[in-house]
Formats: structure tokens, C-alpha cells, sequence
């Protein structure tokens, strides 16, 4: 064994001493760092060491060069895209999860496979989903619509009497995606499946909204020859605009198409009961994608996929070596997803869920809603300011009243760094911020802070 491998070894519970207490050190200090460092790099590239120095001298040489320019994306003001941090109990979780280091795709080592089907079933009724649907874990939302999708492509092969899986897409002919307002995941899992981003079709949506204009949908629909693929939206990104999923599901009597739903975090609203008929009729889909380092604050990467038609799931991804588990009625994960290697992500959700409950994330989902409605408010009372949508979960989507062109909210993001980071989009042809909450951590007093730093970046850029 090398020299200084084991040293480590002989030392490994000091080292594990020292890594916790930096992890605590960087955690106690979320709410006094920036929020966003000063952009810079460091001095040129270090070349690979011949002899390395251990791991006691490698963390000292992390905190040094590459600590200080982390974001504090843990934490309660981190606002852009829609990033959750890591519970107590997810945190826990995640480090057991590198510590047991479980490939969990096989029935040859199968307490993985077991842990996450539960975990699941966990999750299936966290959303209301009935037992029609199974589940698997994967990396992100991308690859949960890329896997969705990929179950529709072969679902579109059953329909026209062709498997895309041996005989490749070519076989279908021309596909329409139909969609009101997809998310940029889907055109990318279109283009990784073969049936390219020329495949979707966008469908007007309803007057000032992100949500699809059924009408619109039943007649493209109509326009479409042979089976189709709907993707409707739960929950948009710039604006957290809901599909009804009743209204497009109920279009199946008429038409025939495969309903692949994106809830990557809208699904979190059927956790709150004032808001859980935004998300009503989730169970119609055939095909689902949940985010869960979004909202579950679980660590990156993690999010979940429903179907109900994993007979064709298998189809797609099967694998066929004599070290793998049979493909059978209740096939091993490795023929579910493109990972023969799979991570026991599900171990950071399965803590977070047995440590709080549906009780406490729901507490966390009503939280994050009630901060978005308040800075929404505090935004809307301030001339500076004009809110473009209405805040209905937990997205702020506003911009400059005066002048607000790209260059300026920059500025805007810029100056107000060290308080908050908020992401840059553009809607219907306004340049605009977004404050998206999701965070465990975050309070009102996180939103006083946040506006009166927008307040006053305002004031001093105009």
C-alpha cells in the first residue's frame, strides 16, 4: 500500500474528525459569507503531485484555494434557479451514503435496491400517486424527463407496431412533442433520444399565462396524425404556472398520446393544502419527473421518475450480462435507468423523510411559499420595481421599472451579491430577475434582508 495511503488509513477517524468539523465551521458561517464570492481564480493550474501530501494536508490546501470562491448555495438567500440546501438528516444521510459506497442497481447485493424501493413508496404518497405508479432514482430532473420521454418513444413504437429500443427511432416515422411552456430539459432529452428538437411543437397558452390553453392542445392534437407525446408543466420556471392536468388528461378520450408530466419542484405543492389543487390530477400522468435536491433539500444529485408502464421502462434500458440481475416481473434497477452504476442516492431521502415527516417538509414548502409572497409584496410596494407575474408558490419574477435592460439588472445582481443571488431569464420579452425559494433554512428575516438589499442596489444604479 502506498506510504501515504496508509498513514491515512491508520489515521482515518482524526481525518474524519477534521472533515467534520470544517463541514460545521462552513455551515455556521452561511449567514455571515457572500452569498456569491467576488469572481476571481486562482493563480494559475497546480500540476498533478507525484507524491501526495494526505488527506489532512489536502483539505487545508481545499480551504485555502478553492473554499473561499464556493457560493453559499447551502444557504437561506441563495435564490437562483430553484436550489434547495441539505437537511440536518439529508446531510447525515449523504455522508452514510459515501461511507457505505453501495452500487444499489443488483438483486446480488440488494439492501440498496430494497432501501430505495421503499424509499418510493415514501414518496409516492408524499405526492399522492397511487400504486399504478413505480419509481426510480436518477441524477437530476434532465435525465427523469430523458428517461420519461424514452419510455414514450417506446410507447409510440407499441402504438405504431415497432420497437424503437431494437429496431432505433428511425423506425417511427415523424413524432410530434406537444407542450405549452417545456422546459429546456425536454428539447435536450429529445435531442439525446433521436427524435430531435424539431419534434416539438409548441401549443399557445392561456391569455398572460404559462399554462397550455387546453383548446389549443385538443386542436393540435387534432392536427397530429397517429399517436403523440403531450408534456404538460407543473409548476413553469419563470413564473410557477400549472398546467391542469384534468383538463389536458381528459383529453385522452378523444386523442391518442402519452401524458409525460414535468413537476420537477410544482409537485411540492401537493404537499401544502392550501395549494395542493395546483397539482391535482398528477396520478392521470403516465410518465413523471420530480426534482428532489430542489425542494426534498436533499444534496445534489438527486430526483425521482414515476411511469406506469415500467414493462416499457425495461424494454428501454434493459441489460443483458451474466453478472446482472434477471430482467423478470420486478426488474433490478440497472435495466430502469442508463446507469448500470447507481449511486444509493435514495439513502439521503429516506432520512429526511423518516427524521421529518410529511409534516415537517410540508412546514418547509408553506414556509418558502409565505417568504415568495411576502418579497413579492415588498417588491410591488416599491416604485423601483415591477413584479411581472404573480406569485403564486414560490417564484419572484420582477425587474427594473425603469429601463430594464440586461446591463442593468447585472448590475443589480452584482451589487447585491453578498446578500442574495437571484438568476437572470427574460419573459415575454422583458429582461427579468427571479428569487426562487426552496431553501429549509430560509425565514421572513432572510426576506427583509433580500429587499432591503434590492432596495437599495436599486437606488444606487439609478
Amino acid at each position: 500500500m502506498d506510504r501515504m495511503l496508509a498513514a491515512d488509513l491508520a489515521r482515518l477517524p482524526d481525518l474524519l474528525d477534521l472533515t467534520r468539523r470544517a463541514a460545521a465551521d462552513a455551515l455556521s458561517a452561511l449567514d455571515a459569507r457572500p452569498v456569491v464570492p467576488p469572481a476571481g481564480k486562482p493563480d494559475g493550474a497546480e500540476p498533478l503531485p507525484e507524491h501526495g501530501s494526505g488527506t489532512q494536508a489536502a483539505l487545508a490546501a481545499f480551504q485555502d484555494r478553492w473554499e473561499p470562491r464556493l457560493s453559499a448555495s447551502a444557504g437561506p438567500r441563495y435564490l437562483g434557479f430553484v436550489t434547495g440546501g441539505a437537511t440536518p438528516a439529508a446531510l447525515a444521510g449523504d455522508w452514510l451514503t459515501a461511507a457505505y459506497d453501495q452500487n444499489s442497481n443488483s438483486a446480488l447485493d440488494g439492501a440498496g435496491q430494497d432501501l430505495e424501493r421503499e424509499t418510493v413508496g415514501w414518496l409516492r404518497e408524499l405526492f399522492h400517486l397511487s400504486d399504478a405508479h413505480t419509481g426510480t432514482f436518477v441524477s437530476g430532473a434532465t435525465m427523469s424527463n430523458t428517461t420519461g420521454l424514452a419510455i414514450a418513444r417506446e410507447w409510440l413504437g407499441e402504438r405504431l407496431g415497432v420497437a424503437p429500443a431494437e429496431d432505433g427511432v428511425a423506425a417511427l416515422g415523424p413524432v410530434r412533442v406537444l407542450s405549452g411552456a417545456p422546459h429546456s430539459s425536454i428539447a435536450k432529452a429529445l435531442s439525446v433520444l433521436g427524435l430531435g428538437r424539431g419534434s416539438l411543437v409548441k401549443v399557445p397558452t392561456l391569455p398572460g399565462r404559462e399554462a397550455v390553453d387546453p383548446a389549443a392542445l385538443e386542436r393540435a392534437l387534432a392536427d397530429t396524425p397517429g399517436p403523440a407525446v403531450v408534456v404538460a408543466n407543473v409548476g413553469t420556471v419563470n413564473t410557477v404556472d400549472f398546467d391542469d392536468l384534468r383538463a389536458v388528461a381528459a383529453l385522452r378520450e378523444r386523442h391518442d398520446f402519452w401524458l409525460h408530466t414535468d413537476a420537477a419542484f410544482g409537485a411540492f405543492a401537493a404537499l401544502s393544502p392550501d395549494h395542493a389543487h395546483l397539482a391535482d390530477g398528477l396520478d392521470a400522468s403516465d410518465s413523471l419527473c420530480i426534482d428532489l435536491h430542489k425542494w426534498l433539500n436533499v444534496p445534489y444529485d438527486s430526483a425521482v421518475q414515476f411511469t406506469r408502464r415500467q414493462d416499457l421502462q425495461a424494454r428501454v434500458f434493459q441489460n443483458a450480462a451474466a453478472y446482472l440481475g434477471p430482467l423478470g416481473d420486478h426488474p433490478d434497477l440497472v435495466h430502469l435507468t442508463p446507469e448500470n452504476s447507481h449511486r444509493l442516492r435514495a439513502l439521503a431521502a429516506w432520512f429526511t423523510l423518516r427524521a421529518y415527516g410529511r409534516r415537517g417538509h410540508r412546514e418547509i414548502v408553506e414556509r418558502d411559499i409565505a417568504c415568495a409572497r411576502a418579497l413579492g409584496e415588498r417588491l410591488s410596494e416599491d416604485a423601483a420595481f415591477t413584479l411581472l407575474a404573480p406569485v403564486r408558490l414560490n417564484v419572484v419574477c420582477f425587474t427594473l421599472a425603469a429601463d430594464p435592460t440586461p446591463a442593468r439588472l447585472a448590475a443589480l445582481r452584482e451589487a447585491v451579491a453578498d446578500e442574495v443571488f437571484v438568476t437572470p431569464t427574460v419573459y415575454r420579452g422583458t429582461p427579468a430577475l427571479r428569487a426562487a425559494f426552496s431553501n429549509w433554512r430560509t425565514t421572513q428575516a432572510d426576506v427583509h434582508r433580500v429587499a432591503q438589499a434590492l432596495r437599495t442596489a436599486a437606488r444606487e444604479i439609478a
